[in-house]
C-alpha cells in the first residue's frame, strides 16, 4: 500500500501536476476502495462537502506509479467523480 509521500512532497511544493496551482495545502487522503473503484465517487464528494476545492487522483490509479500497473478503472471512476463533484470541482488525474 502507498503511504502518498511523494504525492504530499509534491503538491506541497507545488511540482509535478501542481505546477499549475502551485503549492497545495493536502484536506485529506483517501484510497478508491479497491476494484473497481466505486467507493471514490462517494469519497470525492465528501471531500468537498468538507472543503476540498480540488479531487487529485495519486498516479498509481492513472499511470501506475511506480509498479507500472494502473487502474483499469480509472477513466469511468473519473468521469464517475467530475460529474458527482460538479464542473467547480477541478480534477487533476495525477500527481508525480
Amino acid at each position: 500500500m502507498c503511504p502518498g509521500n511523494t504525492d504530499f512532497k509534491v503538491a506541497r511544493e507545488g511540482k509535478c501536476a501542481f505546477e499549475e496551482t502551485g503549492p497545495v495545502e493536502v484536506a485529506g487522503f483517501v484510497s478508491c476502495g479497491g476494484c473497481p473503484g466505486k467507493k471514490a465517487v462517494a469519497r470525492a464528494k465528501m471531500m468537498v462537502e468538507r472543503g476540498a476545492q480540488i479531487i487529485t487522483f495519486a498516479s498509481c490509479i492513472k499511470n501506475g506509479n511506480p509498479i507500472g500497473f494502473p487502474c483499469p478503472h480509472f477513466e469511468k471512476m473519473k468521469e464517475a467523480v467530475v460529474k458527482k463533484v460538479g464542473p467547480e470541482v477541478k480534477v487533476i488525474e495525477w500527481t508525480h
